[in-house]
């Protein structure tokens, strides 16, 4: 524990942009560290790129095939032998469910110690903790993530999202967008309170900078209504209102909105456009349909009004823009829902962090070398429900789904 505090201590003192530097002198102080490497993922979740001194020059590594990808596709430390050099323990750094990237320790095999281990797991939590709070004041860990250049559209669309995923008791949420560094006006927003989780996916009408305009007016208008204590369809509503306030009519932004009832897994929904929604439920995937409304801002004064369905502990829900189901192969081939279908089947038992990822590298293959000819988004919510009260006899719901998963971290099973 002392050895936990001090290491928390340095990176708390540290320069906002010296976070590595402090991590790795302390690391070699009370644990006896002869290496420590960070690195974080990229936008397009393919990569994790070094950080910090001695990054200059330290090629990326690939999340699918690499120990620092297997560490950060199964949020569990693993363990990779150096020979006389030691053991390099790689270890998740996330917070609160979201993923930014690795920490890699190498010491002598004996350090790591289960104590030493736990410790370290907490350090990524914490070093987690202050790369997001870093960057309010550096760019620093914003460049070393990229790949490669956003264009200012990306930039801007990124710069509008929350995090790609989030880990509560009730719920698990993993989001992603494709092209990566391209995006043009497709988006999502979430938000969670004591009481709910709302969910929006966003289909912002033309490309480059006048979709990210426009999309980030919408989800803008959306955070401010529900900031405001307004219900989802006055949230629609206002958005709408401000959209054609601006645009009169020439254009629009496709969204569906969700909020769902944490304590019930009851869900208001307004549909208001193109995004779909699928749920996997016992094995089974259907496509779940709603009274389509106009998409905000194609009309002034448009009233919307909410429906509602039910999620059941261990339903995964996918919500995907017209990107992804229209998406088009050189010989012509809609992407579609059997596609779709085969897909998610596939990455049925990848977390909801790594299935929208999945599911888009699927597109692409689809669309095969030809760039997506418009961007794409794939949401994925995995409903735990609340978990029983101490005692309560009926415990056999969905943490059996998480034991599950530790079994077969990073792939889905074969058809």
């Amino acid at each position: 524990m002392d050895g936990i505090r001090a290491v928390e201590r340095a990176l708390t003192c540290s320069a906002p942009h010296l976070l590595v530097q402090a991590l790795r002198s302390a690391l070699r102080q009370h644990y006896g560290a002869s290496a420590v490497e960070l690195r974080l993922v990229d936008y397009a979740m393919r990569s994790l790129q070094s950080v910090g001194p001695p990054a200059q020059g330290a090629e990326p590594v690939p999340v699918a095939d690499s120990p620092q990808g297997r560490a950060f596709g199964s949020q569990e430390p693993h363990a990779a032998s150096d020979g006389d050099d030691g053991t390099t323990l790689h270890l998740p750094v996330t917070f609160r469910g979201d993923r930014m990237g690795v920490l890699s320790v190498t010491a002598p095999a004996p350090s790591f110690s289960v104590s030493v281990r736990a410790d370290l797991r907490h350090i990524g939590t914490v070093l987690a903790r202050e790369i997001l709070l870093a960057g309010r004041e550096t760019d620093q860990y914003e460049i070393e993530r990229r790949a490669e250049r956003l264009t200012l559209a990306a930039e801007m669309q990124w710069l509008l999202l929350p995090s790609r995923s989030v880990v509560k008791e009730e719920f698990e949420l993993g989001a992603q967008l494709e092209p990566a560094y391209a995006v043009f006006g497709d988006g999502f927003d979430w938000s969670v309170s004591s009481e709910h989780l709302t969910v929006a996916v966003v289909n912002g009408m033309g490309q480059g900078m006048d979709a990210a305009l426009l999309t980030s007016l919408a989800v803008t208008a959306v955070r401010n209504a529900r900031r405001a204590g307004l219900g989802l369809a006055d949230q629609a509503s206002l958005a709408g209102e401000a959209v054609y306030a601006q645009h009169r009519g020439s254009a629009h932004v496709a969204m569906l909105l969700l909020r769902f009832t944490l304590a019930t897994g009851q869900v208001e929904v307004v549909d208001a456009g193109s995004p779909r929604l699928w749920r996997l439920r016992a094995g089974t995937l259907t496509r779940v349909g709603f009274d389509a409304q106009m998409p905000l801002g194609m009309f002034g004064d448009t009233h919307y009004g909410t429906e509602e369905m039910r999620v059941e502990p261990k339903d995964r829900l996918l919500i995907a823009s017209d990107g992804v189901y229209s998406a088009v192969s050189p010989a012509g081939e809609v992407y579609g829902e059997r596609s779709l279908e085969r897909a998610v089947r596939r990455t049925r038992m990848l977390p909801p962090a790594q299935v929208p990822a999945a599911l888009l590298d699927a597109l692409a293959h689809h669309q095969g070398e030809s760039p997506l000819s418009d961007d794409a988004v794939v949401l994925c919510v995995d409903w735990l429900g609340r978990r029983p009260a101490a005692g309560d006899a009926a415990d056999a719901r969905p943490w059996a789904l998480q034991a599950e998963r530790a079994g077969s971290p990073s792939a889905g099973p074969a058809e």
